[in-house]
């Protein structure tokens, strides 16, 4: 008897999700309340695998007490620079233990890759898009290489290259088709005021000392009264991204990278 050809493994390299998907989902979903949106999306399993993507700034309690309202085990990853001011990672212990959070993922930059590319740790200081890669592109490419599609908190009103952002869209960081979801998309600043006033969720205490939006302390300053929120992060620089929301940022990174500088 003719022995039995053998079975040859083939590798699924179809995106995760299509431009087609992520607009039929802006259809259901328009007009649909923000936490009826995100349980029928986690519940019904709409988006597959996902996780929530966390700077723990200064509105990010806003989001992540909505998704914990649903399901307090969503994966939360939180990129640990190491650059962070003291305050956002007391403040991320706080929010952790008050909102209830189960799954929280600290993601930290490769030790080799730093040694090579920022031994004295100052590259923010002459190549900011350099150390953001270092820091936050690279280890957050390798950790969604797990998941079909991630939750940010981006929303429209927090600079004019944000404005007019959808609640879904593709992840056009590399070519995995991965689902980008932005539930805060079309909030404004008073709704975001009234959902901390309505909680009694915690500020983060830099917010009050000026800074509406916080990211890597050498990167972020002060923002003066009716400047755009985000004009205080690398400012100076002909700069508005860390780059983790930029098309084609980690395109060259397949799962289980291993990056040679």
């Amino acid at each position: 008897m003719a022995e039995a050809a053998r079975r040859i493994d083939m590798l699924d390299t179809a995106p995760r999700f299509t431009a087609a998907q992520a607009d039929a989902l802006n259809a259901r979903f328009a007009g649909v309340a923000t936490h009826e949106m995100l349980a029928a999306l986690l519940r019904e399993g709409l988006a597959g695998r996902i996780a929530a993507v966390s700077s723990f700034g200064a509105e990010s309690a806003v989001l992540l007490h909505l998704i914990a309202s649903v399901d307090r085990n969503v994966p939360v990853l939180f990129l640990d620079t190491g650059k962070h001011f003291a305050e956002t990672l007391a403040y991320r212990d706080e929010l952790v233990a008050r909102i209830g959070l189960t799954n929280l993922i600290n993601l930290t930059p490769d030790a080799e890759v730093l040694a090579k590319r920022d031994e004295t740790g100052l590259r923010w200081s002459y190549d900011p898009d350099g150390c953001c890669e270092i820091r936050k592109v690279l280890p957050l490419a390798q950790a969604l290489s797990g998941f079909d599609a991630s939750f940010t908190g981006r929303k429209g009103f927090q600079s004019k290259t944000r404005a007019g952002l959808a609640r879904f869209e593709i992840d056009t960081t590399d070519a995995a088709g991965r689902l980008k979801v932005n539930p805060l998309a079309d909030w404004s600043a008073d709704q975001i005021e009234a959902y901390f006033k309505a909680t009694g969720l915690p500020a983060h205490p830099l917010v009050e000392q000026g800074y509406p939006s916080i990211g890597c302390s050498p990167c972020t300053t002060k923002v003066a009264p009716g400047e755009d929120p985000r004009s205080g992060r690398w400012k100076g620089w002909d700069k508005t991204e860390c780059g983790i929301h930029v098309e084609g940022a980690a395109s060259e990174l397949p799962p289980g990278y291993d990056p040679a500088f």
